[in-house]
């Protein structure tokens, strides 16, 4: 019998978060605690109401989640591994319309950025943000809402019976999202673990950056995102947080070690395997909703 998973994500049943659940768990059973918030996502966690979490961090088309770099720092939760899922967007509504009948389509913020020049050369149809993608198909589905469109993903239009009028309507085929899964302790993922997520501040001195990445180079560190998120209530000051990989099991207690005297406020995030970055994945019967 497989074990069953717990999982908070932002979004509804068939959301791309909800694939990116599935797809990082293929061996479990993926029961899913739909949150409209991803502040409700890592609250779920905390109040132990779950057992993970998965979390959007960056897109490839639209870049960062500044808020939820924020989270991750303001909430006791520890990064245990992460997932790439290609983002395919499609245009859908009830059945029987064409695309001339749509006046409004429905989808989160995120996929709407994904989509704008599609939207520019369809100007009838006034985009309206909405929560989540899979939740914005859900709602034409149990309201019979005609005239009205959602932009989601092909397993949204196949669970709640909506026609795809237009396929991969994204602005660039290359839309991938990472996201983090979140656990309430490390679950031992730093004995193995080739990527780390750290943040820290540095002194506002001239060099005072380029000499932690020198730091990290010198100790075969290899840095592969770098992020400034503002820090509340410190006007134009700034934490940085950064993704790293290395080669060697001992390169980077080293190198933090090395990093105590230039960084302050530092905190691991998380020790984990990196993801992989190519599959496709689709939705299956090996997950529900809460």
């Amino acid at each position: 019998m497989r074990k069953r998973l717990k999982i908070a994500i932002q979004g509804a049943e068939a959301s791309f978060h909800h694939i990116a659940a599935i797809a990082h768990f293929p061996e479990q059973e993926v029961l899913v605690q739909e949150c409209r918030r991803f502040k409700e996502v890592c609250e779920a966690l905390v109040n132990d109401e779950v057992d993970l979490a998965l979390m959007a961090i960056e897109n490839t088309l639209t870049g960062s989640l500044l808020p939820n770099y924020a989270l991750l720092q303001h909430h006791p939760l520890h990064i245990i591994g992460e997932t790439y899922l290609h983002i395919q967007q499609n245009l859908m509504a009830l059945p029987g319309q064409q695309i001339k009948d749509l006046k409004f389509v429905h989808s989160h913020p995120i996929a709407l950025q994904q989509c704008t020049e599609y939207l520019r050369s369809h100007p009838q149809m006034i985009a309206i943000e909405k929560y989540d993608t899979a939740g914005s198909a859900r709602e034409i589905s149990e309201s019979q809402l005609m005239g009205i469109a959602a932009i989601a993903g092909p397993q949204a239009a196949k669970l709640y019976g909506l026609e795809i009028l237009a396929q991969e309507i994204e602005n660039l085929k290359q839309n991938h999202t990472r996201f983090l899964v979140l656990s309430r302790d490390s679950n031992g993922t730093e004995i193995e673990g080739n990527k780390a997520s750290v943040c820290f501040e540095v002194s506002h001195k001239v060099g005072a950056l380029a000499e932690v990445l020198q730091l990290l180079g010198a100790h075969s560190i290899n840095l592969t995102k770098i992020q400034s998120v503002p820090i509340q209530g410190k006007p134009y000051q700034y934490q940085f947080h950064v993704d790293l990989e290395w080669d060697k099991q001992a390169s980077l207690p080293m190198a933090l070690k090395a990093l105590d005297p230039i960084t302050y406020n530092r905190k691991v995030l998380g020790i984990y395997q990196k993801g992989k970055k190519d599959h496709d994945y689709t939705y299956g019967a090996a997950a529900t909703a809460s």
